[in-house]
């Protein structure tokens, strides 16, 4: 099954022209959900001013070292997720991410470079790997990790549109799971159900980027750029120690982060 590519067979009543629209479709959903996301919310707006105001009330932050903090913000903000402070978080954090990049790519590479060929061979491998990351990343956030809001008097069961991202992920990778399942062992009806669904979930999922977290991904590396330029030229030292701080920059109280941050 894990070798097995999933759109040859139904590339039978559905051709590979057809499905690579609508990966067009996708791309151009995430596109246009980024840039409405932006404009409405004024994101740009917002972190360009922030960074022209830094930037005048700091001091210069010659080109080398502006590489180097683009380096620093690549490898331990987006590459590692070092901003969350929690080791479960992070890890969570890390195989949605990874698992959802590798899904992604080799989806676009079964789809356009081996619509036809039954045998996906390592890229159909690392495909349902790809899934089975993200249902385990977004698995232990959800039931693990964010269920833990109990604590502070929350349901479990709360949903809110800020969850439309995680949920609508997972679905889709479990789903996509459960389609390549059943079309291996051939019962076509379960395949086809399940297909449908991946279709629906996936739809939500890149359909509803301007009313969920997906945007995300593309402002927060260029929130921690600008964060640590902000504190390379020293601008951002004003600033009132944050709540966790030690005792002598505050009242003389560490305060605990909730535990599910």
């Amino acid at each position: 099954m894990v070798t097995n590519n999933p759109f040859a067979e139904l590339s039978a009543s559905i051709s590979p022209g057809v499905m690579q629209t609508f990966i067009w479709i996708m791309i151009l959903l995430v596109v246009g959900g980024t840039i409405f996301d932006v404009i409405h919310k004024k994101s740009a707006k917002y972190f360009f001013k922030n960074f022209s105001d830094a930037k005048a009330k700091g001091k210069q932050v010659g080109g080398g070292e502006m590489v180097s903090i683009a380096i620093k913000t690549a490898v331990e903000d987006v590459a590692t997720s070092g901003e969350f402070c929690s080791q479960n978080r992070r890890i969570a954090h890390l195989l949605g991410m990874y698992g959802f990049i590798i899904f992604v790519i080799t989806t676009y590479s079964l789809i356009f470079s081996l619509p036809t060929d039954t045998s996906g061979g390592f890229t159909a491998f690392l495909w349902h790997l790809g899934a089975l990351m993200i249902c385990a990343g977004g698995g232990w956030f959800w039931f693990g990790i964010r269920a833990d809001v109990a604590a502070e008097g929350q349901s479990i069961f709360r949903v809110m549109r800020a969850d439309l991202f995680v949920l609508s992920l997972v679905a889709m990778a479990a789903l996509a799971i459960l389609w390549s399942f059943f079309q291996a062992v051939g019962a076509s009806g379960l395949a086809m159900f399940f297909f449908v669904l991946f279709i629906v979930a996936t739809l939500v999922l890149f359909g509803g980027v301007p009313f969920s977290k997906f945007s995300h991904m593309f402002f927060k590396p260029a929130a921690a750029f600008e964060k640590r330029m902000s504190e390379a030229n020293g601008s951002r030292s004003n600033l009132p120690a944050p709540a966790d701080a030690p005792a002598q920059f505050g009242l003389g109280i560490k305060r605990e982060l909730p535990r599910h941050y």
